[in-house]
């Protein structure tokens, strides 16, 4: 059975509200259409059961470092998954059932930016991250990774990262992908697979960040097929480093070594969905889903090897013990891993905006089971327990970024998703 595929040519009318701000606490091508259009209800994927209703807001709550107040920007949106600032404070928000939004003075735009390539949103699939070009204010180019079925077969998908060039309009520009990633999987027959690994519609990654070096990172998942994680020749479970014309660096560490795809960075990766970098220290941050628990921040080096599927501090779903748990030769650990439950974590961030002085070099970390989880930093790593922020809302939160005026923004990755604005109480 065929799966849908998303085709972007608007969005479903979508209610914004008014900007403003939040907190609580506890410890996971179509062608471009030829007038833009309202959107259109996305089609619906299997995913976990709905959490508690979000209401309208605002919040207020005491925290450590004072007083948050939280507001909703804007709400009904369909898995929001990643948003970014414009040089004028304008937002854009990727929705995962494959449309990208724009927020302008607070308000969600209720037509949606069209002339994205075909998207697969089964399963958790669909668009997911967006970047913009360090030099956006001269060439105004934006990055997309997204689910990329093959013409012959939705099932059977990769993920990709495109570039277009969006000028303000209804309607992207110049699209064109950059990077496919050699993961190709999920056509039947699916191989025989160890460990209880779930469905082929999981565990895309899809993460993107620039690093200082003006080079862009992407993370790429497992797909629910480890076995394909250690070996050299492909990028499943890998982060990978690409030029912004999807060309490969000549300084990546397996450039000209028998076997090894040029553009891998790291490897041992299973579901890396974060990845910042601590503006203090110039160090590379991701989080990644485990099996069962294990779930865990990593300190991101070049050319080295994070473990997947051979060791894992989680438990795999049947039950089979992994071949390590840690201090494995030749495997690097996580900084931080999260036992015996999964937290599910989404993408951090080291804080290092104006509104929130006490959080300065804090690491936030969003996830899906306990708010925002925030810890203190000493010598560019986390310390102690964390303070939990948020959980009472009972969402899964997914992307975290702060805005130009220093206020911390969230996206909540549900059906019924929304954008969170924190800032200082009174």
């Amino acid at each position: 059975m065929k799966r849908i595929i998303a085709r972007v040519l608007g969005t479903a009318a979508v209610l914004g509200l008014g900007t403003s701000l939040a907190g609580g606490a506890s410890a996971q091508n179509a062608a471009p259409a030829a007038a833009p259009a309202a959107a259109a209800p996305a089609p619906r994927r299997a995913g976990p059961p709905p959490t508690t209703p979000l209401g309208f807001g605002p919040w207020d709550y005491a925290t450590k470092a004072g007083k948050i107040h939280v507001e909703l920007v804007a709400s009904r949106l369909d898995h929001p998954w990643s948003i970014a600032f414009l040089p004028d404070g304008t937002m854009l928000v990727t929705e995962r059932a494959g449309r990208l939004r724009v927020i302008r003075g607070g308000k969600l735009d209720p037509v949606a930016i069209a002339g994205l390539p075909p998207i697969n949103p089964s399963g958790i699939g669909g668009l997911y991250d967006i970047a913009l070009d360090p030099n956006f204010a001269r060439n105004h180019f934006l990055y997309l990774s997204y689910v990329k079925p093959t013409d012959k077969d939705s099932d059977q998908t990769t993920l990709a990262v495109m570039r277009a060039t969006w000028d303000g309009t209804h309607q992207l520009k110049g699209v064109k992908d950059i990077f496919v990633a050699d993961a190709w999987y999920g056509a039947a027959p699916i191989p025989k697979r160890c460990c209880g690994q779930g469905p082929a519609s999981g565990s895309w990654g899809g993460r993107l960040l620039f690093g200082r070096d003006g080079k862009l990172y992407v993370t790429s998942g497992d797909r629910n097929y480890g076995e394909m994680v250690q070996k050299a020749d492909n990028d499943f479970g890998k982060i990978m480093r690409i030029n912004p014309d999807g060309t490969i660096p000549q300084d990546n560490p397996f450039v000209g070594k028998k076997g090894w795809k040029p553009e891998i960075w790291t490897t041992g990766h299973r579901n890396p969905l974060g990845l910042t970098i601590d503006p203090a220290t110039g160090w590379m941050w991701e989080t990644e889903f485990g099996p069962h628990g294990g779930d865990e921040l990593n300190l991101i080096k070049k050319g080295k090897n994070y473990g997947w599927i051979d060791v894992t501090q989680g438990q795999h779903y049947n039950n089979e013990p992994a071949k390590g748990v840690k201090n494995v030769p030749g495997m690097t650990d996580p900084v931080l891993v999260y036992l015996p439950n999964s937290l599910n974590p989404g993408n951090p961030l080291f804080y290092d905006g104006a509104a929130f002085p006490a959080w300065k070099g804090d690491l936030l970390l969003p996830s899906f089971t306990k708010g925002v989880l925030r810890y203190d930093t000493q010598g560019g790593k986390p310390v102690g327990d964390p303070e939990y922020l948020l959980g009472d809302l009972k969402q899964r939160m997914r992307d975290a970024k702060i805005g130009p005026d220093g206020a911390l923004y969230i996206t909540t990755d549900e059906t019924d998703g929304a954008v969170l604005k924190v800032t200082p109480g009174r």
